[in-house]
This record gives C-alpha cells, sequence and structure tokens, in this order.
C-alpha cells in the first residue's frame, strides 16, 4: 500500500535521510523509532510529500506520490506534525470540521454523514466539553487531542503522526494509543508514527522501523527488533528485556548507559 523504496533527503547540502527503504501493508501499524536527530520526522515529512525527497521514492497504491493531486493525497492520506497553529477565532468543533474539506466541493456545505463523523471524533478523543472552546485556549495536551480529532474526521486511509504523545501526560498518552488502536483495527486504518517510547512503539506497533544517523538499522517485528543488542547499538544504553504482562510484547527496562560505546 505504501512503500518507501531507497528514500534519500538531502536538506542544506546533507544528507539527513540515506536509502531508506521499506513496505507498509494496508492496516498495518508501523512505528518510526531512533535517536534524536536520527532523520525520523524528516522521513515522515518526506513520504507526505511536506519535503521533496531527491528522486522518485515514496509510492501510494503503486502511484508515485509526486505526481499524485494534493486533493487526492489529502482524501487518503492525513499528517499531524508537533506544531500547529489555529486562527485565534477558532473553536475545536470549527477545527475538527476542518478534516471534512477534502470530501467536499468547493462552497459545499457539510451534511448528515459530515456530522456524525465530526461528532464521533470530538467524542473518540474525549473533548465533548472543549467542543465550543477556542483552540487556542486549550492547554498544549487538549489542543493536541483537538488536532487528531481533525486527522480522524478526514477519514483517511493513511494516518501519519509525528510524536502524537508529545504534550500529553502519561495516561493521555495511554488513551491516545488506545485510540489509534482502536481506529487502525475497526476502520483498518494504516498508522505510521514516530515514537520515542520503545515501550509503546513496541506494545502498539505491528512494525517497527529503527533509525540511526539517517539510516535504517532494523524493519521488523516487535520481537524483531527489540533487543538487547539493537538498543545498544542504537541508542549506547543496555537493559533487560521481558515480556509484557498484558500484551506479550517485548518490554524495555534500562538498566544504565553502556560501557565503550561510541
Amino acid at each position: 500500500m505504501l512503500k518507501v523504496d531507497n528514500l534519500s533527503v538531502e536538506l542544506n547540502q546533507r544528507k539527513i535521510v540515506k536509502k531508506l527503504s521499506f513496505h507498509i501493508e494496508e492496516g498495518e501499524i508501523v512505528s518510526i523509532i531512533g535517536p534524536n536527530g536520527s532523520g525520523k520526522s524528516t522521513a515522515l515529512k518526506a513520504i507526505s510529500r511536506m519535503i521533496k525527497p531527491d528522486q522518485k521514492m515514496v509510492y501510494l497504491d503503486n502511484e508515485d506520490l509526486m505526481s499524485l493531486k494534493s486533493k487526492d493525497i489529502s482524501q487518503r492520506m492525513s499528517v499531524l506534525f508537533q506544531s500547529n497553529k489555529a486562527p485565534h477565532d477558532l473553536t475545536v468543533e470549527q477545527l475538527v470540521e476542518y478534516g471534512r474539506t477534502p470530501h467536499k466541493k468547493w462552497f459545499e456545505s457539510i451534511n448528515k454523514e459530515d456530522t456524525e463523523i465530526i461528532d464521533w471524533a470530538i467524542e473518540k478523543t474525549g473533548l465533548e466539553k472543549f467542543r465550543n472552546r477556542l483552540v487556542v485556549s486549550l492547554s498544549g495536551g487538549e489542543a493536541q487531542r483537538a488536532w487528531i480529532a481533525m486527522s480522524l474526521a478526514q477519514r483517511p486511509k493513511i494516518l501519519l503522526l509525528d510524536e502524537p504523545t508529545t504534550y500529553l501526560d502519561i495516561a493521555h498518552q495511554l488513551q491516545l494509543l488506545e485510540l489509534i488502536h482502536t481506529v487502525n483495527r475497526e476502520l483498518g486504518m494504516t498508522i505510521v508514527m514516530v515514537l520515542h517510547d520503545l515501550n509503546q512503539a513496541s506494545i502498539y506497533s505491528d512494525k517497527i522501523c529503527v533509525i540511526k544517523n539517517g539510516e535504517m538499522v532494523r524493519y521488523g517485528t516487535s520481537e524483531e527488533v527489540i533487543t538487547k543488542a539493537l538498543i545498544r547499538q542504537v541508542y549506547h544504553v543496555d537493559c533487560e528485556i521481558d515480556q509484557h504482562f498484558k500484551h506479550g510484547k517485548p518490554r524495555v527496562n534500562l538498566v544504565g548507559i553502556a560501557e565503550h560505546s561510541e
């Protein structure tokens, strides 16, 4: 469904992403992990067409992403990055309503189906009591949920998220990841997200892409990726790996900085 083939990105005469390749099947949740500055967000921006890769390297349903019209892409793909700004007079409900724009003709008003989807997105993200509040009046975590509600209202086939748990406390992080998992299973929505937390990536992902210095180190299931050797190689820390009691996925328990690490 989404194919990344030797993706490379150069910014300011510096290679940020180098020959990144992986194939995401329809309905999968894929997390991109790696140290700070490894190129995770840059790769996501190239996949979303926000920045241009060096060549034709991203394919959506076997079509070159760069050749598709913006409206076609917005109907099939939604992307949410960390820094988002809303007009000062925009309410939460109005923001979420924007998620329906790619599916409407010029000046076409929303219909009953749109309203039901908007209500669903607001309810799913726990924003019912905030729907008439101005977005600028919300806390960082509340605003993050409002933007995610807008992306969900778009009902894309693919949802790209750059560190979606940023600004959220632990409880809301878990609620959001459970929501992403539910949406994935109920709607068959393909999810690609950048995460920092290794255990969250392990639990909630079908596949994990590990990036270091702009290059892919490993791509596979949690069991294939979350290992003591790989964590030491990529993050330069020692850890113990056990099994999550509820999900059965590998769980990382940090021990300390690895000796003789690079």
